[in-house]
């Protein structure tokens, strides 16, 4: 069983930055796929972006060149560092990690970009 514990989230103006952080318990993190996802208010779940085990990063078209995700496997957590916000941002931002046979989801952190 993995837990994952999101945090970071919060109310910044147009323009801002936020760091997500997302801490997983367990041995195997290292193992893991870890993503971002969001999901805004009357939309689907959407990646924002990932990180293999390996280190190897996949970015959505919305965060490219604005969004940065990171993993440090010894403190077991994934980062997403957000930069130039948007109010289109503005969504419920969630944790995943992926195994081999299973999936897990954090609680989610709310950004919310507004003026």
């Amino acid at each position: 069983q993995v837990q994952l514990v999101e945090s970071g989230g919060g109310l910044v103006q147009p323009g801002g930055s936020l760091r997500l952080s997302c801490a997983a318990s367990g041995s195997i993190f290292s193992s893991y796929t870890m993503g971002w996802y969001r999901q805004a208010p009357g939309k689907q779940r959407e990646l924002v972006a990932d990180v293999t085990s390996g280190g190897s990063t996949n970015y959505a078209d919305s965060g490219k060149g604005r969004f940065t995700i990171s993993r440090d496997n010894a403190k077991n957590t994934v980062y997403l560092q957000m930069n130039s916000l948007k109010p289109e941002d503005t969504a419920v931002y969630y944790c995943k990690a992926q195994g081999a046979f299973l999936i897990y989801w954090g609680q989610g952190t709310q950004v919310t970009v507004s003026s």
